[in-house]
């Protein structure tokens, strides 16, 4: 295998949501083990700072050693950037971030390691601009679509965009 890909799911989600199964499927395609982990105990409480409890357990499923992409949708894409600050990693693939959570300390941030965004233009709970300015400054691959949060419109858009991603990683 190529390397571990760890798809993490977003708030009001689970393991087996559309988007983060999609991924799993390029994974497997392309040569890729591929983790979702389970975020769903954490979430309930809708406590942010489950945040801390969401990264960890992430980080938890990596291997010590190998290649890791971390990727993620919305919540899962904000803490995969965490993430991977604190296992070193390949890339990051991340789908509807935002690029703040209320009543999280934290903005956003992320290791310095090739970065795609996808973005809808229309995500009605996490606004293009700030996801735009994100992209911007650290010159990382942006690809906005006429969508809403859930990007369900565009779910083979998304794994197409993650499949040419995982190939250009090598």
């Amino acid at each position: 295998m190529k390397g571990m890909v760890i798809l993490s799911h977003g708030l009001e989600s689970g393991p087996q949501a559309t988007k983060v199964s999609a991924l799993a499927e390029v994974c497997k395609a392309l040569g890729w083990d591929s983790v979702r982990p389970d975020y769903r105990d954490i979430d309930a409480p809708r406590d942010p700072l489950g945040i801390d409890a969401r990264i960890a357990r992430a980080i938890e499923h990596a291997p010590p050693q190998g290649p890791v992409v971390f990727a993620g949708s919305s919540m899962g894409a904000f803490i995969s950037g965490f993430a991977s600050l604190r296992r070193a990693c390949s890339g990051l693939f991340l789908l509807a971030l935002p690029t703040a959570i209320p009543g999280y300390a934290h903005a956003f941030s992320s290791a310095a390691v090739p970065t795609a965004l996808v973005h809808g233009w229309h995500d009605e709970l996490c606004p293009v601009d700030a996801t735009i300015d994100y992209a911007r400054n650290r010159s990382a691959v942006l690809h906005l679509l006429d969508d809403d949060h859930r990007l369900g419109s565009h779910v083979a858009a998304c794994a197409q965009l993650f499949g040419e991603f995982l190939r250009d990683l090598h």
